[in-house]
């Protein structure tokens, strides 16, 4: 990290401003070559000036310039901002400038990789950056400001420390028995600590569904056979007409999507071919597609012709559901009825018209029902999300399970401290405090290159 790196770090295209942001030991420097205006080698911190980018003496563009010294900046180096006007040729002709003056561009992630390795925070606080920035929903922003301001880290941080506690004493006893002045650790001190790492391990892998829901949404997808009404639904949820319409079988053949923002949770919907047996090859596909989404799936509206009798696919896909979160909608409900609902018996079921609109409410009040929708929004929104933070939880509850089975079959103490061992370091990998280089150039490929 002795060069000096930069980037654009807003999107490029046709704006009323750019952004790019320069970081490291010549940021203030590189920058004062091509600057018109207040010598920036020798203003204050945390200032900004305006001027002109030149080069030989050509004014590239009129800008405001933002100087921050090391080490209260994001990366914890010198950072420079050039506020330019917004225009994919004049913010590549500045960035142009940079590189010709001894920047080098910056890698996706690598601000914020800089950060990471200066200190300035944990690796879990780096990825909720990422959250924040891919957020699509107010609930999704909270999880993210959540997780940056340390939440999660708090929670793992004092996981360790209880796990430190327990090794110093189960080392103490392994090595000076003889003192008579040092607490003695029994067996059941280990079991009541073990259970409670257990509890505590458990409770964020249960909170975790809960948390992917907010950040993630629910993926939710409509099945049912053909003419039922699942495009019409579709559109109806998403008010306006995503999907094509018609009274012909077969219309449907391959997957539409669309997403909407729903109590302040993503709806993730997914309209699948109409399922039935077919002859025609592209869609018999589709149908294919339709019963593998089925598996996908966090929730599955399964559609039913109110005038109609259930037939064998009906059967069939309300089979391929019943271990499923799904809810039965039984669409047209303003023609007589003709299925037999002993069938579906123990099922939820909602009833809908999407000529008069009828039910579409009632079907999102039974997602916010099935979802707890409004318990989870009530939270305080500090839940781990992120995949590989999951991940290693999981790691670190098989650990202690393995640890109760060795108290059970009365192991040495030193081989419990060794599995301890390993669970703080599995802890330890999942705030940054250790970690490999092949981790972090995974970690932050993911980000956008001026971040």
């Amino acid at each position: 990290m002795s060069d000096t790196i930069c980037a654009i770090s807003t999107s490029l295209g046709v704006g009323a401003v750019s952004i790019i942001r320069v970081s490291g030991p010549d940021a203030i420097s590189i920058v004062s070559k091509l600057f018109s205006g207040d010598n920036l080698n020798n203003v204050n911190s945390h200032t900004i000036h305006y001027g002109f980018i030149v080069d030989n003496k050509e004014k590239i563009d009129e800008v405001l310039v933002t100087v921050m010294r090391s080490p209260k900046t994001f990366t914890r180096e010198d950072v420079v901002e050039i506020n330019c006007h917004g225009g994919i040729a004049t913010t590549n002709k500045v960035l142009e400038l940079l590189l010709l003056n001894g920047c080098r561009q910056a890698e996706p992630g690598e601000f914020t990789k800089r950060a990471f390795l200066n200190g300035r925070i944990n690796l879990m606080e780096a990825e909720a950056v990422a959250d924040l920035i891919n957020g699509k929903t107010e609930e999704a922003r909270r999880v993210a400001i959540s997780q940056m301001q340390g939440s999660g880290s708090k929670l793992i941080s004092k996981l360790r420390e209880d796990l430190v506690g327990l090794i110093s004493n189960i080392e103490v006893n392994i090595d000076y028995p003889e003192y008579q002045d040092i607490y003695e650790v029994t067996i059941n001190d280990i079991k009541e600590k073990i259970n409670y790492f257990h509890d505590s391990l458990t409770n964020i892998i249960n909170n975790y569904e809960n948390g992917r829901i907010l950040t993630d949404g629910i993926k939710t997808v409509i099945v049912g056979r053909p003419n039922v009404g699942k495009s019409s639904i579709l559109n109806k949820l998403l008010d306006y007409n995503k999907a094509i319409v018609t009274d012909i079988p077969g219309t449907t053949r391959d997957i539409v999507e669309g997403s909407i923002s729903f109590n302040g949770i993503l709806l993730n919907i997914i309209d699948t071919a109409g399922i039935r047996d077919t002859d025609d090859v592209v869609e018999k596909i589709g149908v294919e597609i339709s019963l593998f989404k089925i598996n996908e799936a966090d929730l599955v509206l399964v559609i039913l012709n109110n005038n109609e009798e259930l037939n064998d696919v009906d059967l069939d896909i309300l089979n391929k559901t019943k271990d499923k979160t799904s809810i039965i909608v039984i669409n047209k409900n303003d023609l007589d009825s003709k299925i037999d609902l002993s069938k579906l018996e123990g099922r939820n079921i909602v009833y809908t018209n999407t000529v008069t609109l009828e039910g579409i409410d009632t079907l999102k009040d039974k997602i916010t029902e099935l979802f707890k929708l409004e318990e989870i929004k009530k939270s305080d929104y500090n839940y781990i999300t992120n995949v590989r933070q999951i991940s290693k939880i999981k790691e670190c509850l098989k650990r202690i399970d393995d640890i109760k089975e060795s108290l059970n079959n009365e192991l040495p103490l030193d081989m419990i401290e060794i599995d301890l061992r390993d669970i703080w370091d599995i802890l330890g990998e999942i705030i940054g405090e250790s970690y490999t280089e092949e981790l972090l150039d995974q970690l932050f490929s993911k980000f956008c290159v001026g971040k």
